[in-house]
C-alpha cells in the first residue's frame, strides 16, 4: 500500500474542536477560522487541560501507519503526554504535527549503539524508503529533534535506576564498574599492582568551530561521570609546560623502572621521545583551527572499561591531559598503580617536575609504555619501561587505547559537524555501550589470559629449560648479565665529554692546517703576480705600465691573501683557546696517540651516521605496518600508505648499502647487514648492539643471539607465571561481586525499569560466569573456584543466592554456538578491516 505524508494536523484539530463544542457547549468556530491551522492548535493548547482525543501524524517502522487517534483520558494534562502513554513521542512538546513511535526510536538508539555511524539522516532515507516517501529534510529534523527528546528520557530513567540501587554517589562507576580490577577481598593473595591503567589522545572525534564568529543556536551543556571538565583539566597547563623536550635528568626522581618501594634516579634520555607527537614540547603541539575539539584523551583499565575522557579543546595531545587522569586517580583509585602510555617515560619526567610528584612517588605509582610503541623506543628506555621487563606485568600489552579507538572512530562521521552537547551525548553514550560489552567479555577474557599462560609455560618453559643445560647456564647467570646489559644501554653511544671536546680539537687543527695552506698558496700567488722589472710609480705619474695593466687582477690576489690570513688567524685563534681550556701543553702533531685515535674516532660519525638513518628508517616502516592494521583506514588511505612503504623499502636498502660501506670502512671492520634481515626488524636491540664501537662486546656471553634468545624467553615465562597469579586473583573477585550483585538485587522488590535492568544484568552475570566455570574446569588452574568475601563486606548473615539455572542455558547456547557448521565462516568488521588493509599492504610489496 503507498502511504503518503501527511503534514497537518487539521483532522486533529478538527476532532478537538468538535469534542469541545460537544462537551462544553461552546460558540461554534467560524468556518474560515476552523481552516486557520496556527488558530486551531492554539485552540487546543489552550483546552490542553480537558480531556481530549486527536488524530496526528505518525511514523512507525514496524506498522508503517501514517495517522494515529489518540485517546486520553480524564487525568491527561497535555497532547504531549497523551502521546507518550500511547506509545508515541511528539517532535515538539506543544502543538505537535509529527510524532514517532517509542518503539522506532528504540530501534534507531540500538542500531546507532551497535553502529556508532549510522547517522539520523540515514535512519531517516530507511524510513522514507520503507514508507515509499521521496526524502525531506523535514522528516530528519523530525527524528533528530525527537531521538534528542528519547535520549534524555532515557538518560533520566537511568539516573532513577542508578539511585534505587544506590550506584550513584560520587566516583562509583569506576570503583565499581570493573570488578577484576576494584572487588579487592578479604585474605586475597598480594598484587605488586592493584591495578593497571592505560591512557592515549585520538583526534578522531574531532567537531568544527562555528565559522565566521557565528553564536551556536545549541548552548547546552552535557554532564557526565565519564568526563573530566576543562577547569580541571586548565589547572596544570603551566606545570603540563614546565619541563621541555629538550630537558632532561630534573633533579627529582621517579620510579619508571622500578618496582614499587624502590627509587630510581636515572631518566630515560630524550632521544627515545622527542620524534613523537605525545612527547614534543606544548607548545610545539599546533592544532587546526577549523576545530573546536580537536579530538578525546581517553583513559581505560586493563580490561578495556572506559574510567574517565578529557575533551582535547583547540590544542593537540597536550601532557595537561594526562597529567589531569593521573591527578583523578591519585584523588580516587588508590596506591600501586601502573600507567601504561605510549610515552610513558617522558611524562614520568614531566610528573617529577610536577605538584603530582610527592603524591607520585608515596602512592608508589609507576610509568611505563604499552608494548607496541615500546619497541620504537630507545632500547635503554624498553630495558626499564617495556611491558616484557615489568615485575607484576603479567602478559598485558597496555594496548588497550588502540582496541578502543579503533571502534570509537566511527563516531567520527558523526561528531564532525553536532553540537557540542550532542557530540558528547553520542560519546557517552558510545563508551556507556563499550563498558557494558566488555563487562560481558570480562570472563572471556580472564579465560583466554590464562590459556595464553598456561601456553607459555607448557611450550616455551621445558626448551628454556633445555637450552639453559646445553648452554651451560643458570638462572643466576641470566640475572647477572641483564644487570650487566642494563648498565652497557645506559651508556651505549654516549661520548665521554673528552671524546667531544678531543674530537672539537682536531677538526680545529685539519682546519687550520688547510687555512695555513691556503694562506701560504694566495701569499705565493700574490708575490708571483709581482713584475719582474718592479719600479715603484709615484700618484702623479701619468704613463702606462704592465703594473697599472695588471692592476684588477693583483688588488684580486691581494684581497685572497688577506682573506685566507684572516680566517687562519680566526682558527688560530679557537685553535689556542681550546687548548688552553683542555691544558694542552703542545700542540697535537698527526703522528701523535692521541691525534690517531681521536682521527679513528672520528671515522666512526659517518659509521653511526649511517646507522641511525637506517634505524629511522626501519621505525617509520614499524608505525606505517601498524597503520595498516587500524580499522576505518580507508582503501585511499591504506593504498597511500602501501606505496609509501614500498619506496620506504627501497630507501632502506639504499640506506643498508651506505651503512656496509662505512661499516667496511672502520679499523676492524663492523658487521655487514644484508636487506632480507633488516626487513624482519622488529626490536631496536639489533640497531644497540651495532652502534657501540669504543669497546668490544662480543666476547660478553649476553651479546650471544642465542643467549639473548634465552634471556627473553625466560622473561616472558615469567610475566606468564605473573599473568597466571593475576588472573586466579581477578576471577574470584569477578565471582564473589556477581554473587554479592545478586543479593543486592534479591534484597529489594523489583518493578519497572529496575526490573529490566535487573533482569538483563543477571543475563550477562550468567554468561560471565559460564566463562568463569569453563576456567575452572581447565587442566592446571591454581586459583579457588569458590566465591570470597568483600573487604568491604560487613559482618552479618549472607543471602544464599542460585544462579545456576541461568549458567546452565548459557551452557547450552554456548554448545549450540559450537556446534552450529556455520561458525568461524563469517569475519567481525575490525578483522575484515585489517586483512583488508594486509592485502593491500601485500599487494604492493616490491617483488
Amino acid at each position: 500500500m503507498q502511504h503518503e505524508p501527511v503534514d497537518g494536523t487539521a483532522a486533529g484539530a478538527d476532532d478537538t474542536m468538535g469534542a469541545v463544542d460537544d462537551d462544553f457547549q461552546w460558540e461554534t468556530v467560524p468556518d474560515d477560522l476552523r481552516d486557520n491551522e496556527t488558530f486551531m492548535l492554539a485552540v487546543r493548547d489552550i483546552v490542553g487541560t480537558c480531556p481530549f482525543d486527536f488524530s496526528i501524524n505518525v511514523i512507525n517502522i514496524y506498522t508503517l501507519v501514517t495517522t494515529a487517534n489518540i485517546h486520553s483520558a480524564a487525568t491527561i494534562e497535555t497532547a504531549a503526554e497523551a502521546l507518550v502513554l500511547s506509545g508515541y513521542l511528539g517532535a515538539t512538546p506543544h502543538s505537535p504535527t509529527i510524532a514517532i513511535s517509542l518503539s522506532t526510536l528504540e530501534l534507531y538508539r540500538r542500531l546507532r549503539l551497535r553502529k556508532p555511524s549510522l547517522s539520523i539522516e540515514a535512519f531517516a532515507k530507511v524510513i522514507c524508503d520503507l514508507y515509499h516517501w521521496p526524502y525531506r529534510r523535514r522528516y530528519r529534523t523530525a527524528l533528530a529533534d525527537t531521538f534528542d527528546i528519547y535520549l534524555t528520557i532515557h538518560r533520566n530513567v537511568d539516573a532513577q535506576v542508578s539511585k534505587a540501587l544506590r550506584h550513584d554517589t560520587e566516583n562509583w562507576r569506576v570503583l565499581n564498574a570493573c570488578p577484576p580490577c576494584t572487588y579487592e577481598l578479604k585474605d586475597e593473595p598480594e598484587l605488586i599492582y592493584r591495578r593497571m591503567i592505560v591512557f592515549d589522545g585520538n583526534n578522531s572525534l574531532s567537531r568544527m568551530a562555528p565559522l565566521g564568529g557565528r553564536e551556536v543556536g545549541d548552548t547546552r551543556k552535557f554532564h557526565s561521570d565519564y568526563y573530566l571538565e576543562p577547569d580541571y583539566i586548565d589547572v596544570y597547563v603551566s606545570q603540563s609546560n614546565a619541563l621541555s623536550s629538550d630537558d632532561k635528568n630534573p633533579t627529582s626522581h621517579m620510579p619508571t623502572g622500578e618496582d614499587p618501594g624502590s627509587s630510581n634516579t636515572s631518566q630515560p634520555t630524550s632521544a627515545c621521545t622527542d620524534t613523537w607527537k605525545a612527547a614534543a614540547a606544548d607548545a610545539k603541539k599546533k592544532s587546526w583551527g577549523i576545530f573546536e575539539e580537536t579530538g578525546v584523551f581517553a583513559s581505560a583499565c586493563r580490561h578495556g572499561l572506559i574510567l574517565w575522557i578529557a575533551d582535547m579543546i583547540r590544542s593537540g595531545e597536550l601532557f595537561k591531559y594526562p597529567l589531569a587522569i593521573v591527578s583523578r586517580a591519585l584523588e580516587t583509585l588508590g596506591p600501586r598503580l601502573l600507567i601504561g602510555y605510549d610515552v610513558g617515560c617522558k611524562l614520568a619526567i614531566t610528573i617529577a617536575s610536577s605538584a603530582l610528584a610527592q603524591k607520585f612517588v608515596d602512592a608508589e605509582y609507576r610509568m611505563c609504555v604499552d608494548a607496541f610503541h615500546g619497541y620504537t623506543h630507545s632500547y635503554a628506555c624498553q630495558d626499564k619501561n617495556h611491558p616484557n621487563v615489568i615485575n607484576g606485568m603479567g602478559i598485558e600489552d597496555l594496548a588497550t587505547m588502540e582496541r578502543i579507538f579503533s571502534s570509537s572512530n566511527q563516531l567520527a562521521a558523526v561528531t564532525r559537524y553536532a553540537s557540542g552537547f550532542n557530540r558528547r551525548v553520542y560519546i557517552d553514550s558510545f563508551f556507556k555501550q563499550w563498558d557494558e560489552d566488555k563487562y560481558l567479555n570480562l570472563g572471556n577474557m580472564l579465560y583466554r589470559n590464562y590459556i595464553q599462560a598456561r601456553q607459555i609455560i607448557d611450550e616455551q618453559q621445558i626448551a628454556v629449560q633445555e637450552a639453559k643445560i646445553s648452554l651451560g647456564i643458570s638462572d643466576n647467570d641470566i640475572k647477572t648479565w641483564s644487570l650487566e646489559q642494563s648498565h652497557y644501554l645506559a651508556t651505549a653511544g654516549h661520548e665521554v665529554e673528552w671524546d667531544i671536546h678531543a674530537v672539537a680539537y682536531v677538526e680545529l687543527l685539519q682546519k687550520l692546517r688547510e687555512a695555513r695552506a691556503a694562506a701560504e698558496n694566495a701569499s705565493t700567488l700574490f708575490l708571483n703576480a709581482t713584475p719582474v722589472n718592479y719600479k715603484f710609480v709615484t700618484p702623479s705619474t701619468t704613463s702606462t705600465s704592465h703594473y697599472a695593466t695588471n692592476l684588477s687582477q693583483t688588488r684580486k690576489l691581494e684581497t685572497q691573501r688577506r682573506h685566507t690570513n684572516e680566517r687562519y688567524d680566526s682558527i688560530l685563534q679557537d685553535v689556542v683557546a681550546l687548548e688552553l681550556k683542555m691544558g694542552i701543553v703542545r700542540r697535537w702533531e698527526p703522528a701523535d696517540q692521541q691525534y690517531l685515535a681521536t682521527l679513528k674516532y672520528m671515522s666512526q660519525r659517518e659509521y653511526h651516521h649511517t646507522l641511525d638513518n637506517l634505524q629511522r628508517l626501519v621505525v617509520l616502516r614499524l608505525f606505517e605496518l601498524h597503520k595498516l592494521n587500524i580499522s576505518q583506514t580507508g582503501y585511499r588511505m591504506r593504498t597511500h600508505i602501501a606505496k609509501s612503504l614500498q619506496t620506504r623499502c627501497k630507501a632502506i636498502q639504499n640506506a643498508v648499502k651506505s651503512y656496509n660501506t662505512a661499516a667496511l670502512a672502520l679499523d676492524p671492520p663492523a658487521p655487514t647487514l644484508d636487506w632480507s634481515k633488516v626487513s624482519h626488524y622488529n626490536f631496536l636491540e639489533e640497531f644497540v648492539l651495532l652502534r657501540e664501537t669504543r669497546q668490544d662486546i662480543h666476547s660478553k656471553r649476553w651479546a650471544e643471539p642465542v643467549v639473548r634468545e634465552v634471556m627473553k624467553q625466560s622473561l616472558r615465562i615469567e610475566r606468564a607465571h605473573e599473568e597466571i597469579h593475576r588472573c586466579n586473583v581477578e576471577s574470584r573477585r569477578l565471582h564473589t561481586s556477581i554473587i554479592d550483585e545478586e543479593r543486592h538485587f534479591v534484597s529489594d522488590p523489583l518493578s519497572g525499569a529496575l526490573e529490566e535492568f535487573c533482569q538483563r544484568r543477571r543475563r550477562i552475570n550468567a554468561h560471565v560466569l559460564a566463562r568463569l566455570q569453563d576456567l575452572y574446569s581447565l587442566d592446571g588452574f591454581t586459583g579457588c573456584s569458590t566465591p570470597g568475601v568483600s573487604k568491604n563486606a560487613q559482618d552479618v548473615a549472607q543471602t544464599s543466592v542460585d544462579l545456576q539455572p541461568l549458567v546452565d542455558l548459557e551452557h547450552q547456547s554456548v554448545e549450540a554456538d559450537e556446534n552450529n557448521d556455520c561458525e568461524g565462516l563469517e569475519e567481525d568488521d575490525v578483522t575484515a578491516g585489517e586483512v583488508g588493509g594486509l592485502l593491500n599492504y601485500i599487494s604492493e610489496l616490491p617483488s
